[in-house]
C-alpha cells in the first residue's frame, strides 16, 4: 500500500510541476537490480525492488526515477528532488511565519489538483 500511495503522490507532484510522470512497478526485471528504468514510445517505467530494503531507499529510487524520466540535472534536479520528497513525506511545519518555497508550491498545487 505504501508503494502505491507514494507513486500517486509523486505523480501528482510531478504533474503539478508540468513534468512527465513515469509508471512505477516492482520488482525490476533485472535480477539483483535495486531499480531500473525502461523507456518506451508511450512513456517510462521505473521498477524498484521493495523486499529487503528500507522504504526510504525505495522512495529515493522513485524520486530519482521521476528526475531521470524528465532528464533533469543540476540545480533544477535538486530543487525537484527536494519538492518530491516533501510531497511524499511533508516535514512538520516550522515555527514562525509561513513561507512558500518551491516544495510548498508543488504540494499546494498537488492538493488543488487532487
Amino acid at each position: 500500500m505504501r508503494f502505491a500511495e507514494t507513486a500517486r503522490r509523486l505523480g501528482a507532484a510531478a504533474r503539478a510541476a508540468g513534468l512527465a510522470v513515469p509508471a512505477f512497478r516492482s520488482p525490476p526485471r533485472l535480477p539483483g537490480a535495486a531499480r531500473s528504468i525502461r523507456r518506451y514510445p508511450g512513456g517510462v517505467v521505473v521498477s524498484v525492488q521493495l523486499r529487503g530494503r528500507p522504504f526510504a531507499h525505495v522512495v529515493a529510487d522513485m524520486v530519482d526515477g521521476v528526475i531521470v524520466t524528465n532528464r533533469l540535472a543540476g540545480d533544477g534536479a535538486e530543487r525537484l528532488r527536494e519538492a518530491l520528497r516533501h510531497a511524499v513525506s511533508p516535514e512538520p511545519a516550522p515555527t514562525g511565519p509561513p513561507t512558500l518555497g518551491a516544495g510548498a508550491r508543488v504540494a499546494e498545487r498537488q492538493t488543488q489538483a487532487a
